[in-house]
């Protein structure tokens, strides 16, 4: 890793003292950590179809499976294989344990609008029995599937036959009990809940809260608050829809339940502000009760200012005492007690800011980066052009960008640290900012909730790296 120029600030605006540092450990992404290829799923054709592009990737809570959503309507669940006693260097690869259609096209006759089948996010809910559930949405519609196993089936049914057909009870002269016979597993997803008609405007976040039994959906303008056992009503809980439309100034971009405290939310808005929310306060959670914004710097000002200051995405550390925000060209870490400015600011791609006006033409600048925290918020990490990914170490200070490619799929091989040459003479390792290629980007990143192993989402690929075990 890099030695980097971060800001950090404690609390009262002072330099944190090293002693204040998390340390990396399980989970961790420390500067002995060496990153390679374990995985790589998808096909490898260069003409992708836009059903296969992937729009979300997500871990269950074990991070025994990893989910991920398509363009296409469909959820691909992996799971790990338990590792091999023989080979204890190598931990159990993922593959593919359930293929469902989870969103079907639709039209809306009332607006005359098409409804994409494009899965938006997907969440996990707690392990409670054998089965396991999860939310998975698309622009209108949310809903709650059931995947469980089946490796056992009836035989010796008295009025039909094996095959299915019934059998005419006259002919029935002998009772007989019904048994289970072994039979090869079956993983099976059913629909259990569908949550519908409660959007005007595009899905963009959904977030399961702390007691497990509610969750929240945010569009553009509302946030509605669900049970996950009544589909038909919820419960508006944010609303910034002005009376006329013309005074619409900013939008919602993505809300998110503190992992502990079930009555705390935050979501982001489009002019870079976030917002915590205290259901106690209020039913109508319009009035925030802390407001998360960083006094924008002068010199810096530009005409593309409020679009790169737009917040992406949102989520809170483990612990629930941070939080990171991801706008267009840096990541930053906040304090839930220090509203006035982050404690941590990163880089993505600095070097982007003079290529902002050629990125407003081709609409790049409008992509919407996700980021993840490692299992013990160490170490940060989010996604970048030409299919870089960044890391931050907050323990050491430190950096690196790494490049999910197949020229890098050699089984066990390590990553290459990648380095970009923003103007000037090129090094001979570097790769100058004019060769970027932005129809190469990474969106969509999750990391194992307990392990160094994280997942990437290429374009229709799905790259699993792991930290090197000696």
């Amino acid at each position: 890793m890099d030695q980097m120029d971060v800001t950090v600030l404690s609390r009262c605006g002072d330099p944190l003292p090293s002693r204040m540092w998390p340390v990396p450990g399980a989970g961790g992404g420390g500067n002995d950590v060496q990153w390679c290829f374990s995985q790589v799923k998808g096909a490898i054709d260069d003409d992708v179809a836009e059903a296969d592009i992937i729009s979300t990737v997500e871990f269950n809570h074990s991070g025994e499976l990893l989910a991920t959503g398509d363009k296409g309507g469909r959820v691909v669940i992996f799971q790990q294989e338990q590792e091999n006693k023989n080979q204890p260097q190598s931990r159990g690869e993922y593959n593919v344990y359930s293929t469902f259609q989870s969103h079907e096209p639709e039209f809306d006759y009332l607006k005359s609008l098409e409804i994409e089948e494009k899965i938006n996010k997907i969440r996990w809910l707690p392990q409670k029995n054998a089965a396991q559930f999860l939310l998975s949405t698309n622009d209108k519609t949310i809903k709650l599937w059931k995947i469980s196993e089946r490796d056992k089936r009836p035989e010796g049914y008295n009025l039909k036959e094996e095959d299915g057909r019934y059998r005419d009870p006259a002919t029935v002269t002998t009772l007989r009990v019904p048994v289970f016979r072994p039979m090869d597993l079956m993983v099976e997803a059913s629909p259990r809940r569908v949550f519908a008609n409660a959007h005007t405007y595009h899905i963009n976040s959904i977030s399961v809260n702390s007691d497990y039994e509610t969750y929240l959906s945010a569009d553009d303008l509302r946030i509605n608050l669900w049970h996950l056992e009544i589909t038909d009503r919820s419960f508006n809980i944010v609303d910034i829809k002005p009376a006329n439309m013309e005074e619409l100034t900013e939008v919602i971009t993505a809300a998110e339940f503190h992992p502990n405290q079930c009555n705390t939310f935050v979501y982001s808005s489009s002019k870079g502000t976030i917002r915590l929310c205290d259901m106690r306060a209020a039913a109508l959670c319009d009035r925030h009760s802390k407001l998360f914004e960083e006094p924008e710097d002068p010199s810096n000002r530009s005409f593309f200012s409020e679009i790169i200051s737009s917040i992406s995405d949102v989520k809170f550390s483990h612990n629930g005492r941070y939080m990171m925000t991801r706008d267009y060209l840096s990541v930053k870490i906040w304090d839930l007690n220090m509203e006035t400015r982050p404690v941590e600011t990163y880089q993505v791609h600095e070097y982007l800011r003079s290529k902002l006006c050629s990125l407003y033409e081709n609409d790049c600048i409008f992509d919407k980066f996700e980021c993840c925290w490692n299992g013990n918020d160490s170490v940060v990490m989010t996604g970048s052009y030409n299919n870089f990914f960044r890391m931050f170490d907050r323990g050491q200070r430190k950096d690196v960008t790494l490049e999910a490619s197949r020229e890098s799929s050699k089984p066990r091989s390590v990553l290459k640290p990648r380095k970009v040459c923003a103007g000037g003479k090129r090094k001979k390792d570097e790769i100058s900012v004019d060769s970027l290629d932005f129809n190469k980007k990474i969106l969509h990143t999750a990391w194992h909730p307990q392990d160094n192993i994280i997942a990437v989402a290429t374009t229709n690929n799905l790259y699993i790296f792991q930290d090197k075990l000696n």
